[in-house]
């Protein structure tokens, strides 16, 4: 398996590195890398604005105070950085969005018309994890979260928005090539009523909220294992556990219900009736974190990743010097629309081209040589080993519907 591992995969790739100098778990995104992880966030925010997401940006750091407010200081504080004093005040480097999307709900007064307001963000956030855990992609202390907060008028409404959350998860997943109870699982996270210390103490809350996220799983037939004392300290949430190639687990994507935080940011909304009423809060994340989902990623496809994802989408070989000016413009009008071409005009082989090429794991190659030139008939080399035969313009046409349609 070692082989298919992230960790020797991805550097061995060009795609991520981490650095002694830089810090241990702080990933260094090679431009392979960046490429793919820009192509998984415009993923993301694509589809969540197609499903009435509206994205925000939030700093990355807030006062100590808001997470005093919010109860995640001292719940978290052991996974939290520590403060920087900043003008007599302190400063928290964040682990997470929510307090700062729950202060932006509380900026002006909110009608009823404007629920669900589901608030969502790409979010840089940075948690301490202690060096034993560290793990390549798959955990690290600084990631990128596709983070989001739905603002609910009442409970239904609440496990409406659930149910979508995991619809959206395993649409996405699909879209991945991951298969449910194959790829991932279900986990319904419960508390521990008599824990106090590291759950919000309100037992008919847990009692009620896990009841309400139990029958919600039953009712979309999903299978799902019960886990106590895996919940978040706000309330329950439905985990979606993925193993790397090496058979540890991890939670890749939650949706949680939360029951505290309406009463600690005092989130209301006015009705129709003019009247105050509390509304109630959904956690979810669509991918998960953009670091481990590209970890599981590499390992699913081995480092053939499917085109839309490709850093590289097509490599053009020249035959001969005589053939790099041509080679050179099929480039550059692959480029002109959007594909990531480029060519490979080393003075190798032919041969030494088509084998690099084919060990770069490329989705397509096109030789071209004096054939090509007289013909414009361009062959497509496939990975899968197949051709295809066209002219540039189909061949542009292909590749554009093929990364369009994220197909696999």
């Amino acid at each position: 398996m070692e082989d298919k591992d992230h960790k020797k995969l991805g550097p061995a790739l060009g795609l991520y590195y981490i650095d002694p100098v830089v810090g241990k778990g702080l990933p260094m995104y090679l431009p392979k890398g960046a490429i793919i992880k820009h192509e998984l966030e415009k993923f993301v925010l694509e589809e969540e604005t197609r499903r009435g997401y509206k994205h925000v940006a939030t700093p990355d750091l807030a006062n100590l105070g808001l997470y005093e407010k919010s109860g995640h200081y001292p719940h978290y504080k052991d996974s939290m950085y520590a403060p920087i004093t900043i003008d007599d005040e302190e400063y928290m480097l964040r682990p997470m969005t929510c307090p700062h999307h729950f202060q932006m709900f509380l900026h002006k007064p909110r009608s009823y018309r404007e629920l669900p307001m589901r608030i969502a963000e790409l979010a840089q956030l940075y948690r301490y994890e202690q060096s034993g855990e560290l793990m390549g992609l798959q955990r690290v202390r600084s990631f990128c979260l596709a983070d989001a907060h739905i603002i609910c008028k009442d409970e239904e409404e609440a496990v409406r928005e659930i149910n979508d959350a995991l619809d959206l998860i395993e649409y996405m997943a699909g879209v991945f090539g991951l298969e449910l109870n194959k790829d991932y699982r279900y986990r319904l996270s419960l508390g521990d009523r008599s824990n106090t210390e590291k759950y919000y103490d309100d037992p008919a809350a847990w009692e009620k909220s896990e009841s309400l996220m139990r029958e919600a799983m039953k009712a979309r037939g999903s299978e799902f294992e019960e886990a106590t004392d895996e919940a978040a300290f706000y309330g329950p949430k439905v985990d979606v556990q993925m193993k790397n190639v090496n058979g540890k687990e991890d939670t890749a994507f939650t949706v949680q219900y939360d029951f505290c935080m309406p009463d600690r940011f005092k989130l209301e909304y006015i009705d129709k009736d003019g009247e105050k009423k509390k509304a109630f809060v959904v956690h979810r994340s669509s991918i998960g974190a953009i670091e481990r989902i590209m970890a599981f990623l590499i390992e699913k496809y081995e480092g053939a990743f499917p085109l839309w994802l490709s850093p590289e989408q097509i490599r053009v070989l020249p035959v001969a010097e005589a053939h790099n000016e041509y080679a050179q413009s099929v480039v550059e009008k692959l480029k002109e629309v959007g594909i990531r071409a480029d060519i490979d005009d080393s003075g190798e082989s032919l041969g030494k081209k088509i084998r690099n090429a084919k060990e770069d794991k490329l989705p397509y190659f096109v030789v071209v040589g004096d054939k090509e030139m007289e013909s414009g008939i361009l062959t497509l080399e496939v990975r899968d080993g197949s051709k295809i035969e066209a002219g540039l313009e189909e061949v542009i046409a292909k590749l554009q519907e093929e990364i369009k349609s994220r197909s696999l």
